[in-house]
């Protein structure tokens, strides 16, 4: 694994060489620290933020302000990994003017080296004022519940769906590259739409939820990935490691130590007064 920093350009080239790309979702230093280390090419500050982090119903309650906080923190944590951050719901919609004004604030104040647009199919215009601006976009599109809910409801949201939508996705993957897109997060792409999308188009194709080897690379959640969700404790999913589970253990023997009147670990023993 090389240790050179990651460029668009080095990201391209790798699917020309059919190399997969590695994205890890994070939204903090520490964590930024590990996956850089651990080989992520690119990390991606996401909108989830809200919900995995703080706590909040929705991912639509996730600011801009907010999310330039978190993309310094993962930005101060990269050495070699790209940075992408998400444009958080709200400037996309509002119109191009709007998108691109908090694309180059994510620039300037979060030092971003990319920003992601969710749903950028639905905002070609958006997606090329952003590229005209001289920001790097990674265009996500692709089957997600809303877009189910025009193609028979939440149920179908997933790779099957995107096989019956297969040339309706191809079309818009050529439109974000078209509009300038430099990488593209393609959503529950399956393998029969995720193949011909992937080949079809010129710049790098990534996905995680519905995703799979037939991209050019992976996105997933850092959290999700190694356990450290809180609801990981108790779920019996096919994780990479446990992380919540050994620090509720971990927790657990901390407040016995203390409860016991034992010496915590890791600090200094202090000389009684005299």
């Amino acid at each position: 694994m090389t240790r050179e920093q990651v460029t668009i350009p080095a990201l391209q080239q790798m699917k020309r060489d059919c190399r997969k790309i590695v994205a890890v979702v994070t939204y903090d230093y520490q964590l930024a620290v590990i996956a850089d280390r651990a080989g992520a090419d690119v990390l991606s500050v996401g909108d989830s933020i809200g919900v995995n982090l703080w706590g909040h119903r929705s991912e639509l309650e996730v600011t801009l302000d907010e999310m330039i906080i978190a993309c310094r923190a993962v930005r101060r944590g990269a050495t070699r990994a790209l940075v992408s951050c998400d444009v958080p719901y709200g400037p996309l919609q509002e119109g191009p003017e709007a998108a691109v004004r908090a694309a180059i604030r994510i620039v300037k104040e979060g030092g971003a080296d990319l920003v992601k647009l969710d749903g950028a199919s639905a905002f070609p215009d958006a997606v090329r004022a952003v590229v005209r601006a001289g920001v790097p976009v990674w265009a996500q599109f692709g089957i997600t519940p809303h877009t189910a809910l025009r193609y028979g409801g939440m149920a179908n949201a997933g790779p099957d769906l995107a096989t019956d939508m297969k040339d309706r996705l191809l079309d818009e993957a050529k439109s974000l590259e078209a509009a300038g897109a430099s990488l593209l997060d393609f959503t529950n792409s399956g393998p029969v739409a995720g193949e011909a999308v992937t080949n079809a188009v010129g710049i790098p194709v990534i996905g995680g939820l519905g995703g799979g080897p037939w991209l050019d690379g992976r996105v997933r959640l850092g959290f999700a990935a190694i356990g450290y969700l809180a609801s990981a404790i108790d779920d019996n999913v096919e994780r990479y490691a446990a992380v919540a589970k050994s620090a509720l253990e971990g927790l657990t023997a901390f407040a016995e130590d203390v409860r016991a009147g034992r010496q915590i670990r890791g600090a200094a023993a202090s000389r009684p007064a005299r």
